[in-house]
């Protein structure tokens, strides 16, 4: 009777153990298939063109959604907005813009939307002549506007030594690096601090050796740079102008004058314009405007600190138009240049 009842014992509890061991691996199975499942979706890769995705300041979670939707498609958007949440994403923290790449996981993409790693946005410029301008430039990629650019300018560019006429020597155009949600206040703090890095001891007694503040020395290279755009004549325009200023003798720069008048579009400067009242008509007044007539390049201004040696005073354009300049030390001979010029311009109807 005894050896039966241990038997049925035995027997319900082999049973037992069977039915949970079953159960376990059910449930073990149950789990590994769940993240297979997660783990398949976290792991599936945005199939389309190279795109950024711009969660703005002020965007709330929904916003956060349709944006991922309307830059990644459909599919894609809602999965990274899935993995973006399951990783605790907020809108505050992914303000900012993120470079989404073919291939790229959609739980990476959720990740660094989580944790606000944002993709530096790269801003270039050059050939820039007003303030206007600059701010339109450097704003173009960035959160912040034109107009708060140039109230950061005017709040912090005085403190720095800069009057308002002389804000664009306060600039050199570059590519620079920044994060889309960038201040305006760290944005010009950032491009000042790389133009003071340029202006090194050696640069800075160069300028002292020719007589001239940095700023000067960027607005010499300013009109250099409007002058011409052949970079092997640089220097020598540079010379001529650093001669003028020597021997006291206007400027007499024909892109202070358009510049002056603000049509930058002037093909031809006639006696009408050498009249315009301006301080930065240089036939007018002598000595060098009150700043840039627009954002000198490194280049131009390295033209004018190590400008080579000569006698020439004056310049005119080369009848052929091919951009170059014919010079002269002597009036006379710069009067039959000029000639020259002239007919030729007659000749094409160019007014």
């Amino acid at each position: 009777m005894d050896k039966k009842k241990s038997k049925s014992r035995k027997s319900k509890g082999d049973g037992w153990i069977k039915r949970h061991t079953l159960g376990l691996i059910i449930g073990v199975m149950a789990v590994v298939a769940a993240i297979g499942v997660v783990a398949g979706f976290a792991l599936q890769s945005y199939g389309g063109d190279t795109t950024w995705v711009y969660i703005p300041e002020g965007a709330t979670d929904d916003a956060v959604a349709d944006t991922l939707r309307s830059r990644l498609g459909s599919v894609e958007g809602n999965r990274v907005k899935m993995l973006w949440l399951m990783q605790g994403g907020s809108a505050s923290r992914a303000h900012g813009a993120y470079k989404v790449e073919h291939g790229q996981r959609s739980v990476v993409t959720a990740r660094r939307l989580a944790k606000g790693m944002q993709t530096p946005v790269r801003v270039a410029w050059n050939n820039v002549r007003t303030m206007g301008q600059l701010a339109e430039r450097v704003t173009s990629k960035l959160e912040c506007s034109p107009a708060e650019f140039i109230s950061a300018c005017d709040a912090i560019l005085p403190e720095r030594g800069y009057r308002t006429s002389e804000f664009p020597a306060a600039f050199m155009p570059d590519t620079y690096e920044f994060y889309w949600t960038v201040s305006p206040k760290e944005l010009v703090e950032r491009l000042v601090e790389y133009r003071n890095r340029f202006w090194n001891e050696e640069r800075r007694m160069a300028a002292e050796r020719l007589g001239l503040s940095p700023i000067e020395v960027a607005t010499v290279a300013s009109i250099v740079e409007e002058e011409t755009a052949k970079h092997d004549e640089y220097g020598m325009i540079a010379r001529l102008y650093l001669n003028r200023l020597k021997t006291k003798m206007p400027l007499q720069a024909d892109p202070t004058v358009k510049f002056a008048s603000g049509d930058f579009s002037l093909r031809r400067i006639t006696g009408a314009h050498l009249k315009i009242e301006s301080p930065y008509n240089t036939y007018r007044i002598k000595g060098l405007p009150p700043g840039p007539i627009r954002v000198a390049s490194s280049k131009a201004i390295e033209s004018v600190l190590s400008a080579p040696a000569h006698n020439y005073l004056y310049m005119c354009a080369k009848e052929d138009f091919s951009g170059y300049h014919n010079f002269a030390s002597d009036y006379p001979t710069h009067q039959s240049n000029a000639r020259k010029y002239q007919a030729e311009l007659n000749r094409r109807n160019i007014k």
